[in-house]
């Protein structure tokens, strides 16, 4: 009788943790992603359109389509599933996009929108590649005033060849490359320091007399 109830009670808590979690889970698709969309036939439907608040995807004559609690990477079979309903022998293509920033010593610094199954690397090649005093080993991924990615743990990620989505990216992420000082600019950095400090002996000098 003890073991059933102790079963019972543990059951509950399982069900109430995955519940929670469940509540707490974010919608993959956040308003402000892209969706690069592809449907034979049709050029009106054939474009990229951007994620709406909900989330949902807002496509001409025909509304808009949820896409809560669908996973970025299942969007062409969803989207499949839904347009049928409206399409007859339907043949589309479709992939999610990130709008992101790459910064810092990369040729072409500025936005993208990246599919999300682009690795890091190739995100980079999208703005030019790496300039020669670009260090990709402190390359850093930012969103807002967090570093979400750096050091080791995102050097073993691009090793293993992770993903944009993978990396739990969203729309608003930086991709930030910083470089390296060149010799020059320590040595003008040593004059200023010296320099600074040599007027500030002058002046306590000065004012001693």
């Amino acid at each position: 009788m003890k073991t059933n109830i102790l079963f019972l009670i543990i059951v509950a808590v399982l069900f109430t943790a995955g519940r929670a979690a469940a509540q707490k889970r974010t919608p993959d698709f956040q308003a402000g992603d892209r969706i690069l969309l592809l449907v034979e036939g049709d050029s009106a439907l054939s474009d990229t359109f951007t994620v709406v608040a909900g989330p949902a995807l807002r496509l001409p004559e025909i509304g808009e389509i949820s896409l809560a609690g669908v996973r970025r990477a299942e969007i062409e079979a969803h989207l499949t599933r839904e347009l049928g309903r409206y399409i007859k022998d339907l043949v589309i293509e479709a992939r999610a996009l990130i709008r992101v920033s790459v910064l810092g010593e990369v040729t072409r610094p500025g936005f993208y929108a990246v599919p999300i199954d682009l690795v890091l690397p190739d995100a980079v090649m999208l703005a030019g590649g790496a300039t020669q005093r670009a260090r990709i080993d402190r390359m850093r991924i930012l969103r807002g005033d967090s570093s979400l990615w750096s050091g080791d743990q995102l050097q073993a990620a691009i090793a293993r060849g992770a993903t944009m989505d993978q990396l739990g990216m969203h729309a608003g992420d930086r991709i930030q490359i910083p470089g390296q000082r060149d010799p020059e600019s320590n040595w003008r950095i040593a004059g200023l320091v010296v320099s600074i400090v040599a007027t500030s002996i002058g002046i306590i000098a000065l004012t001693h007399k």
